[in-house]
């Protein structure tokens, strides 16, 4: 029976759709306890888990962009100890450079990069030591993008810094911090954006394997780095995106 992570306690952000339900599916598969985040979609938080049954320990509800909303979120948990967190929730939203609002930047920024600092700093006293934070980054950090994301780019360029920095802080007490870097994942989020059949060939042309990265693919990257498969990794931003980086 998979046992990776039998009985260790996992939040997943964002986990109610994409890349999020397939972390909690494969936390859940190698034995872990998983607590599901959700921020409006609770119908989809409830259908993940009555997938996870019984691993799903509960649906927990939180605005990341707001830090009153985060420590009711945690308050929630009882006296429940986290042994993984997985800061999986963000925004992929266009922000072109002549035309994006205060609101439009400060909306990408706070859900990609601000909200994983205050839900991380709202967890920590709940972080055992020898947890494992995840964090999701993302390819569009690492190369320039031409399609009006550069502050979402920016964001996740900021994620990987933050887990660098974050893997020194908590080494005392043995934390590792890491982080996990897709390309283009089809999901609900870039299901508009890939809706132009030119669009979606010009960034598989990026991609030299030819495919896609999957939700599963990131998955299974994040519970490698959550396992003691990695015990010796910490402070690394894992590529997992079909060689779209090279």
């Amino acid at each position: 029976m998979p046992n990776k992570l039998l009985d260790q306690f996992a939040l997943v952000t964002g986990g109610s759709r994409g890349i999020g339900r397939a972390v909690c599916l494969a936390l859940a598969a190698e034995g872990a306890r998983v607590i599901v985040h959700y921020h409006r979609n609770r119908p989809a938080a409830e259908e993940v888990c009555a997938l996870l049954r019984p691993a799903c320990v509960s649906i927990v509800q939180a605005d990341l962009e707001s830090t009153d909303s985060i420590s009711r979120m945690i308050e929630s948990l009882g006296d429940i100890n986290l042994d993984i967190l997985v800061n999986n929730a963000g925004v992929w939203k266009p922000t072109p450079l002549g035309s994006t609002s205060e609101a439009a930047l400060r909306e990408v920024l706070d859900a990609n990069l601000a909200g994983m600092f205050w839900i991380t700093q709202a967890a920590l006293p709940r972080l055992r030591d020898g947890a494992r934070i995840v964090n999701l980054s993302s390819t569009a950090g690492r190369v320039g993008i031409a399609s009006g994301r550069s502050v979402y780019g920016a964001a996740k360029a900021g994620v990987d810094s933050f887990t660098k920095s974050w893997a020194l802080e908590l080494a005392p007490r043995r934390i590792r911090v890491n982080a996990v870097a897709p390309g283009y994942v089809e999901t609900d989020m870039t299901a508009e954006h890939f809706s132009n059949p030119e669009t979606r060939e010009n960034a598989l042309r990026r991609h030299p394997l030819g495919q896609f990265t999957t939700a599963e693919d990131v998955a299974n990257a994040v519970v490698f780095l959550c396992a003691e498969d990695s015990a010796r990794i910490t402070g690394q931003s894992l590529n997992v995106s079909g060689g779209f980086v090279i």
